[in-house]
């Protein structure tokens, strides 16, 4: 379980996190969602220990990883995959070496163990013969599925999605969603999506968590978000050209 507590940040002069508290229960699939600038971001970078909050904690498990040192920040680390936005994939890596990386930076395996989990994890995403191909070879959606690959490579108990559909055509979006909700059911994971993509929301999400100028000001299920008669939300929602109870 993670738990946010009362987390405050500022950049300059700039507040970005207001007091925002949020508990994510293990095995769920939570959606992070605000307008761009909300601070949705700022938070997962919290929850991971990028960001040092202002005042307020983030517990992993119990341990307060805003009191713990450096070296042991990097263990609870190893319990998370992280997509990035952009991937995030090393260019002058091909796809096999991408996967292949975190499995020879973070674990004893022999090169035949790695191959064969390198191998899984691509093959999770439905990618099994790009290895030898360079990020530069394939399309957007390509990336962020080698970059899953990636994520899941250490067999994490949490992924951290941010924005994982920005910039796809709907079928590929499509294909993230189908990959993000197999991922969770496959490998048991607790999934904390950062997005503003409510199709997605409502495809994979079991709750969503709404964050409006900074502060966490909605959370509840998917059958609560299509009911709710909050004004502010439900404005977010029509904005993005989704309607509750489509």
């Amino acid at each position: 379980m993670i738990s946010v507590q009362h987390i405050n940040k500022s950049f300059a002069e700039k507040e970005v996190l207001k007091d925002v508290s949020l508990d994510i229960y293990e095995g769920e699939t939570l959606a992070i969602i605000g307008r761009s600038g909300s601070g949705k971001s700022v938070l997962m970078k919290h929850i991971i220990g990028l960001l040092q909050p202002d005042s307020g904690h983030v517990t992993v498990d119990g341990t307060d990883i805003n009191s713990i040192t450096y070296a042991e920040l990097r263990k609870v680390r190893q319990n998370f995959g992280v997509l990035f936005q952009g991937g995030a994939l090393f260019d002058s890596m091909n796809s096999f070496e991408n996967v292949a990386f975190p499995l020879r930076t973070f674990t004893t395996l022999s090169e035949e163990e790695i191959e064969a989990l390198v191998l899984e994890c691509l093959g999770m995403v439905e990618l099994e013969d790009v290895g030898e191909k360079m990020p530069s070879e394939l399309s957007g959606g390509m990336q962020k599925r080698v970059a899953l690959a990636r994520a899941v490579a250490l067999k994490p108990r949490y992924i951290l999605y941010d924005e994982p559909t920005s910039g796809l055509d709907p079928e590929t979006s499509n294909t993230i969603d189908i990959l993000i909700k197999g991922l969770a059911d496959q490998l048991n994971v607790t999934s904390i999506v950062v997005t503003h993509d409510m199709h997605s929301v409502l495809s994979i999400a079991d709750r969503a968590a709404f964050i409006f100028e900074g502060r966490m000001h909605w959370t509840g299920t998917i059958d609560e978000l299509h009911q709710s008669t909050d004004t502010v939300l439900n404005a977010f929602v029509k904005a993005n050209e989704y309607k509750i109870g489509v």
